[in-house]
């Protein structure tokens, strides 16, 4: 199989807007952060504390997930120069290692997407502890 350089270029849309998606998230994450701080220092309660955790897990999920992803854009933008310097063989490899590094990004999404849900399942439940006023 021969690629062109064109070829690492479609990818650049998709991961443009996967990035933008994770910067997104975040910021959502960073204001969901500073919320629960403030909600702690005014009454620290215990059933927060398994939500601090559960942000600072997805804080590290977010990290690396950005990481990840903009290494693949990186391998993408590598491929490109190294096919154009006529390096087929070694595009090839690059470009696979940039299709797997887009797949650890999405497989790290998907696990901080369960970890939110968690979280908002921790929620629930102390909606269902906490007796109606």
């Amino acid at each position: 199989m021969s690629i062109t350089l064109t070829t690492p270029a479609l990818l650049f849309p998709a991961l443009s807007l996967l990035l933008l998606a994770y910067t997104n998230r975040f910021l959502s994450l960073a204001d969901r952060v500073r919320g629960l701080k403030a909600r702690y220092e005014n009454a620290p309660h215990a059933h927060l504390r398994p939500q601090i955790e559960n942000l600072r897990r997805r804080l590290g999920l977010l990290r690396n997930m950005q990481a990840v992803g903009t290494g693949s854009m990186f391998g993408c933008v590598l491929t490109m120069f190294v096919l154009y310097a006529g390096w087929q063989q070694a595009g090839q490899l690059l470009f696979g290692a940039s299709l797997l590094a887009l797949l650890i990004s999405l497989g790290m999404a998907l696990l901080e997407i369960q970890i939110s849900v968690d979280a908002l399942n921790i929620e629930l439940d102390n909606l269902q502890e906490t007796p109606a006023a």
